[in-house]
Parts: structure tokens; C-alpha cells; sequence
């Protein structure tokens, strides 16, 4: 077994553990509060971080950490791989009670996630992916939609954004709003969505696990230039970025342009 194949099994295991624990909390009103920025944080989440950083890197001590729910150690960039953590990806669908909700885990090196695994376990779905070996849910191999243009397109994303004119004008099927943006991308990658998008500003830990899928897939996740992210970078942090099969990423991509334009100009309705 390569190093990446047991990374992944690594991540598999650890996954479905918090998945586990996380459900421990849901829907029993655990303690939350606001971080600084004002987005929400919980008591499981970070009951959920602890675990995962004790188990992975118990077993995996020479790579580096990057998680939502810790203090950021500048010394992940000389890791030659690190694991990049979302222990719990849309808090703010799980303080409601809402299901989207998943365990992001990934291992990046040299700048692109090689393994990773995405646990919902109000939902028991469970993907995996593997660097050259394919995206997987519950041992069936996923593709992405062949679906060719933004027509009828099957498309979520942040609800200010799927407001605007240039959304509404490519004549997309707008599907609900997604509270969880790993578990949005994730989406295309099992095909239940054609195209999904996400706002500036996610991070590495929403993005790297669902991005791997997506990719091994057969689609791909880009930013508003077409570029792949590069992850592990100084700043952990991204622009707008879109996720569908290669015919239909372009369309996307020029749509969420225009978007864009609508939204700094505060155009929305």
C-alpha cells in the first residue's frame, strides 16, 4: 500500500469516528457561540477538532495541521504533506438541525489534496477519494454530469449570488441553498447537482476534501480565472470559485463573473 493509499484509509476511519461523535450533539442543543467575524461555533465542533487532531496526528506526526478550529502554525508550509480539517463543515445548518452537514478531512502535498474522505452521518453518506484512483460513495464509483451547458443546469450556491440577473438569465434550474459548502461540491461529484459555486472567501478546510472529489469525478473545481487552488499557501483563504464537468465549468465561470459585478455594484434583489 502506497503512502496515500493509507493515508486515505487513515482518513476513513478517522472520519466516520467524528462523525460519529459529532452526532452526539446534533439536534441536542449544544452550547455555541461567535467567533471573531461573527460566524458560529459550537461545542461539538470543537470537541470534534481535539479528537481529530489527537488521532491523526498520533499517527501521522511529521505532517502539519490545518483546521478551522485552531490557531494557525505558520510551520505547516514546510510540511512536505499536512491534513487540512473541517470537523464539522455548515454549523450553521447543524445548530438548526439541518442534515447537510459533513466531517471534511483531506491530506495535501505540493499544493493539491491526495486523499480525502467526507463523512455526513445525519445522512450516512460517505465519500471518499484518492489522488489518481477515483471518487468514491459506499464502494460505487461517482462521475460527475455530462450535462453540457447552463441551461436547465442543476446549480446551488450562495442564496445573494443565485439573485442576481446573471444567474437568472442562463435559465440554470436553481436548486436550494446548500449550508455546507463541502458538502455543496460534493454534490457534483455524486452527480445529484450539475454545476455549484461558492462566494469569495472559503478556505483551505472547506474546500480541499470536495475538491479531490469533484476532480476524480471527472469534473472540475476552479476559480473565477479557470486556475485549480493551491492549498497550503500562506493565506488559507480563496475567491470565488465554481465546480461542474469541463463543458459546462466556462459557462459557469463567466456567469459568476457577471455575478460578481452585480453584487459589488449591490444590484441584487
Amino acid at each position: 500500500m502506497g503512502r496515500h493509499e493509507a493515508d486515505l484509509e487513515l482518513l476513513k476511519a478517522a472520519a466516520l469516528q467524528a462523525g460519529a461523535l459529532a452526532m452526539t450533539y446534533f439536534r441536542r442543543n449544544p452550547s455555541a457561540w461567535a467567533k471573531a467575524g461573527g460566524s458560529p461555533v459550537t461545542e461539538a465542533d470543537m470537541a470534534v477538532d481535539a479528537f481529530l487532531r489527537t488521532r491523526l496526528l498520533a499517527e501521522r506526526p511529521d505532517y502539519g495541521w490545518l483546521s478551522e478550529e485552531t490557531a494557525d502554525d505558520p510551520a505547516r508550509r514546510a510540511r512536505a504533506a499536512i491534513f487540512v480539517v473541517d470537523p464539522i463543515d455548515g454549523t450553521r445548518g447543524f445548530i438548526t438541525g439541518d442534515e447537510r452537514w459533513c466531517v471534511s478531512l483531506a491530506v495535501v502535498a505540493a499544493g493539491r489534496p491526495v486523499a480525502a474522505a467526507l463523512y455526513a452521518p445525519a445522512r450516512d453518506e460517505f465519500f471518499t477519494a484518492l489522488s489518481g484512483g477515483g471518487a468514491w460513495m459506499h464502494g460505487a464509483r461517482l462521475a460527475v454530469s455530462e450535462h453540457p451547458d447552463a441551461a436547465g443546469a442543476r446549480l446551488s450556491g450562495p442564496r445573494g449570488w443565485l439573485r442576481t440577473e446573471a444567474v437568472r438569465r442562463i435559465g440554470a434550474d436553481l436548486q436550494e441553498h446548500i449550508p455546507s459548502l463541502a458538502y455543496r461540491f460534493a454534490s457534483v461529484a455524486a452527480e445529484r447537482l450539475d454545476a455549484a459555486f461558492a462566494s469569495p472567501r472559503a478556505n483551505d478546510w472547506d474546500l480541499a476534501a470536495c475538491d479531490l472529489l469533484v476532480h476524480e469525478a471527472g469534473g472540475r473545481l476552479a476559480e473565477l480565472d479557470g486556475a485549480a487552488p493551491r492549498y497550503n499557501q500562506e493565506t488559507p483563504r480563496h475567491g470565488a470559485l465554481a465546480a461542474a464537468n469541463e463543458k459546462l465549468l466556462p459557462h459557469i465561470l463567466a456567469t459568476m463573473r457577471e455575478a460578481a459585478r452585480e453584487v459589488a455594484r449591490g444590484q441584487t434583489t
